[in-house]
């Protein structure tokens, strides 16, 4: 089955250039493309893609509004940020949105598509630029507060970890020598014990409450 996939970016020969190398997967299908978040957001209700592929900086509305705005509509929506800003005051806004990922524009055309094949399986897609500035950004807010970190299990504390490195569920099992049926439940149970909506957010957390080096 295809993912259907929304491109949106302001410079016509990055549009087309996506266009043509998506072209060659047999399991992608561009349904649509914009200039703009206004036409981002106009798409995304006509088009109902599966995922959308978001610049960040555009004329007439911004990458964080349009995801703002169509993730309201549409909260199961995948939408991953492909733009040439790493630094903090880009990447948390864009997450905080709704953005399911963050790449940069430097990726290589196979780890794109990759990406998008994992986001659609439900995993979080983070370039290392963009992680480190998160990191950063919160290595000096002080001691965390416990709050609901301490109703994880000490298993459920090793899953947070592991994806906050960015691994996929069978990487997960893997590393922690149980079943992806195991990991499943225990990542079901930390997003519902931490409150948050998905793995994307979870990394978050867990970089923010110093969980990982």
């Amino acid at each position: 089955m295809s993912i259907r996939i929304l491109i949106v970016d302001d410079h016509h020969v990055v549009r087309k250039g996506l266009v043509f190398f998506f072209g060659t997967q047999k399991d992608l299908e561009i349904v649509g493309e914009a200039a703009n978040g206004m036409e981002a957001v106009q798409l995304a209700n006509s088009l109902k893609p599966d995922l959308i592929l978001m610049d960040l900086v555009m004329p007439e509305m911004d990458g964080i509004e349009a995801t703002k705005r169509i993730k309201q509509q549409h909260p199961d929506m995948k939408i991953l940020m492909l733009t040439s800003f790493s630094d903090q005051d880009h990447v948390l806004p864009a997450l905080e949105a709704g953005a399911s990922g963050f790449q940069l524009k430097d990726i290589q055309p196979d780890e794109l598509v990759a990406s998008l094949r994992k986001m659609m399986n439900g995993e979080n897609q983070l370039h290392p630029k963009a992680t480190t500035h998160l990191m950063n950004r919160f290595a000096n807010k002080g001691k965390p507060e416990r709050g609901l970190l301490e109703e994880l299990t000490k298993r459920e504390r090793d899953v947070l970890q592991e994806i906050a490195k960015g691994k996929s569920n069978k990487e997960i099992a893997s590393s922690l020598f149980i079943t992806e049926r195991t990991v499943k439940t225990h990542v079901s149970n930390v997003l519902a014990k931490l409150e948050l909506a998905d793995r994307t957010q979870a990394a978050l957390y867990a970089v923010k409450h110093r969980l990982v080096e």
